[in-house]
């Protein structure tokens, strides 16, 4: 095949990847409040929510093999749970908030239905797709994206030339910040973990292809992803601040995104915008709870049981969760974030650069320096934030809930400089 083609292919599919449903409905909403702050917002979320992830997908690219490893050099015990635990928040989470989206863009304006309903139906629906596996998915997905995509740009560029209203003062007072802490919420740079090997394994490779070629076609893919992603979301950002003063002050964010489409492209526009996320929604959300069910199923001996366990506990919670407004979840889901976040931004960048560096001494005291310096951003989010106000004044950035972030660098350099000495005297 054409190498310009496979570039073209290979990036089109990291995009789909990791443009999900759920990911609309953040950009606008944060425009919304960034207001005249919009571009240092924009710097902040695209390094979370588009940096980070490419990177993860690199080092997919480097490592050839599974989640597992990932944290393998830190301990297998380590990884072990680690995955456990990605997993576990992958069911618990977004694949409920996808419900969550649903509900309140695509039946709520609509319908006079209960969110309990809907996650109900729509999770009963999952577990049957879930238990039999089709083609019809990865056929919807295919076209799901370039017409979700071909309605935002219409958004972007119809909503770049038709505003008049005044761009509000931003309510950040570190938009930067904030605009890193709301790339979290993707969950991309988990999803790159998750879900990358198994797209980077699975691509059609030509078997005469050298591992040098296979990186640099990654890499090229990869900028591709990122540059599309970039275009979206600072459009999205952008028509946000522009369209912040005839906001309600309480919106959510799909009101948000609801209503720069309806302001843009009309009620038709809105009613396919809607209905076209209700269904990427659900492909994100059999793919969480497929993958998961794959994962233990591997873990137990290739256990059926164990798949339909999984299944059914991933619906379960599903519904338990999914009948909560998207604003609740994203909230309930920050401990979470600040706990696993830190530590799978810090695995990806190990295993991204050269080897040289990232021994599996610096694995383990990065690793640890991160986990124990994220505990109090972590903890902000369950005990009340006066009780940590001592121990945050003393670690940098901890009060924009980043304190983990010189340590472990620290930590890179002091175990590198301890792998080196000790590499010199062995010699």
């Amino acid at each position: 095949m054409n190498k310009t083609k496979d570039i073209f292919i290979t990036g089109f599919a990291l995009f789909s990847m990791f443009f999900g449903a759920g990911n609309l409905i953040l950009p606008p909403f944060l425009g919304k409040n960034a207001g005249y702050s919009w571009s240092l917002v924009t710097l902040g979320f695209f390094l979370t929510a588009v940096i980070i992830p490419i990177l993860g997908i690199l080092a997919h690219a480097r490592l050839q093999g599974t989640m597992y490893d990932f944290g393998k050099k830190v301990s297998p015990i380590f990884s072990t749970t680690y995955c456990l635990i990605v997993y576990v928040i992958s069911i618990a989470l977004p694949a409920p908030r996808t419900a969550s989206v649903t509900h309140e863009m695509a039946i709520q304006p609509y319908f006079d239905v209960s969110s309990l309903v809907t996650s109900t139906l729509y999770f009963m629906l999952v577990f049957i797709f879930v238990m039999n596996r089709t083609k019809v998915l990865s056929l919807l997905g295919r076209f799901l994206t370039p017409l979700i995509i071909i309605i935002l740009l219409a958004i972007i560029f119809i909503g770049m030339f038709s505003a008049t209203e005044t761009i509000t003062p931003s309510i950040f007072k570190t938009p930067f910040i904030d605009g890193i802490l709301e790339g979290y919420q993707t969950f991309d740079a988990i999803g790159a973990v998750v879900v990358g090997g198994v797209l980077v394994i699975s691509m059609n490779f030509n078997k005469s292809t050298s591992f040098e070629q296979k990186k640099e076609l990654i890499t090229k893919a990869g900028f591709i992803a990122g540059l599309g992603l970039l275009i979206i979301y600072t459009g999205l950002i952008y028509n946000g601040a522009l369209f912040s003063s005839t906001f309600t002050e309480k919106a959510t964010r799909t009101d948000v995104l609801s209503s720069l489409s309806t302001q843009t492209l009309g009620n038709i526009g809105t009613v396919f915008l809607s209905i076209l996320v209700a269904l990427a929604c659900f492909t994100t959300a059999v793919g969480i709870i497929t993958g998961t069910a794959d994962y233990f199923k591997g873990l137990l001996k290739n256990s059926k049981n164990a798949y339909l366990v999984t299944a059914i506990v991933g619906c379960v919670l599903g519904v338990v969760m999914g009948q909560f407004d998207v604003h609740y979840i994203i909230n309930i889901a920050l401990p979470a974030l600040m706990f696993i976040y830190p530590i799978t931004i810090v695995l990806i960048l190990l295993n991204v650069i050269p080897k040289k560096w990232a021994s599996a001494l610096v694995f383990k005291a990065v690793i640890l320096i991160t986990f124990i310096f994220s505990i109090p951003d972590f903890l902000g989010f369950i005990v009340s934030k006066e009780s940590l106000t001592g121990i945050k004044d003393l670690i940098p950035l901890a009060n924009y809930h980043l304190g983990w972030v010189l340590p472990a660098i620290l930590s890179f350099i002091i175990a590198n400089l301890i792998q080196k000495n000790s590499s010199l005297t062995k010699s």
